[in-house]
């Protein structure tokens, strides 16, 4: 299938350097849905297009004509691994992470400013609890979903949503599979470059938007590197590990365009490393969605569950108002 044009979406964004490009985000969602196994959501298939076509709808939402969604959607895209070393664990909470990060900063503000003044969500990112997020909203309107079908009632509107998130979750793991989001190194070089590494920020799109352009590459061109569905035991250790296997790649994009390789559309090794991040994307997002739907197919929610906003819930921290999520 054809990579559609969406002129006014590009004219949204235009001027703006956010993750893969327009082909590159559709392509990841419509990997994980043309890689869906039978007892998966496979109804999700009849919105390809529309999920498609959402790929990248949360970058609009980084304007600054909108300073409020902005201030908390910029952390979203990215998940900076050299600014939180210190944490031994990474918090199974966005307010605890947020904590974490303002325990540190008090900590150097006074002996290391210039760390200090990056010692925050914007220049941290928050990329896979906003995954987290949008996961369970999923999992929570498949739950819907299967309630609607076993009453014989009408569930399109419930496909609305679901597709929608789909395409929501959908940009924050392709996101997470450009190894630029996942480095402090995301717009040029920082700090000693004994290699002698870019620090122009026009990399970023030169690699993840231009470059793919050129490829032309399509979803179907990946399916064979998707491998068999997983059901996964723990989805956010599955998010953090795509992250941190992103994060490893990172040089392999500096040294690649010290060679040249993204000006044309011949280099194999520049093809490879692109064709192999889109498809690991598009393989952890299938997952997700196979996981939450079988997940939804459960007993519904049981009382007897630790609500994590109640203070007699273990782990309960009073000043994030809640626990962390408990592993699986």
């Amino acid at each position: 299938m054809k990579m559609k044009h969406l002129p006014a979406l590009a004219l949204a964004l235009a001027g703006t350097a956010y993750g893969w490009g327009m082909r590159g985000h559709a392509v990841v969602n419509r990997l994980a849905l043309q890689s869906l196994p039978e007892d998966g959501p496979i109804f999700l298939r009849v919105h390809e297009e529309w999920i498609a076509a959402r790929a990248r709808v949360p970058d609009t939402w980084r304007q600054p004509s909108e300073p409020f969604l902005k201030i908390i959607e910029d952390p979203n895209h990215g998940w900076f691994k050299e600014q939180f070393a210190f944490l031994k664990q990474i918090p199974r909470s966005r307010y605890e992470f947020v904590l974490a990060l303002y325990d540190e900063y008090l900590r150097i503000k006074d002996k290391d400013p210039a760390r200090a003044r990056l010692t925050n969500v914007r220049w941290t990112g928050t990329l896979p609890y906003a995954a987290m997020e949008n996961y369970e909203r999923l999992k929570s309107g498949m739950r819907i979903y299967r309630a609607q079908q076993s009453a014989g009632q009408e569930t399109r509107y419930t496909e609305l949503d679901l597709a929608f998130y789909t395409g929501w979750l959908g940009h924050y793991i392709a996101d997470g599979a450009q190894p630029m989001h996942d480095s402090i190194h995301h717009d040029g070089w920082r700090g000693p470059n004994p290699k002698g590494y870019t620090r122009d920020g026009s990399i970023h799109v030169r690699f993840e938007s231009s470059f793919v352009d050129l490829m032309g590459v399509e979803a179907e061109d990946l399916l064979p590197r998707v491998g068999p569905p997983q059901l996964l035991a723990d989805p956010f250790d599955a998010i953090l590990q795509h992250l941190d296997h992103s994060a490893a790649r990172v040089e392999e994009v500096y040294r690649l365009d010290k060679q040249g390789a993204f000006t044309g559309k011949s280099n194999e090794a520049a093809k490879e490393l692109v064709s192999s991040q889109l498809a690991a994307a598009g393989q952890l997002l299938r997952d997700l969605l196979y996981t939450a739907w079988i997940e939804s197919s459960r007993p519904g929610p049981a009382r007897s569950l630790p609500d994590p906003s109640s203070p007699s819930s273990p782990g309960y921290n009073p000043a994030a108002g809640s626990a962390p999520a408990p592993k699986p």
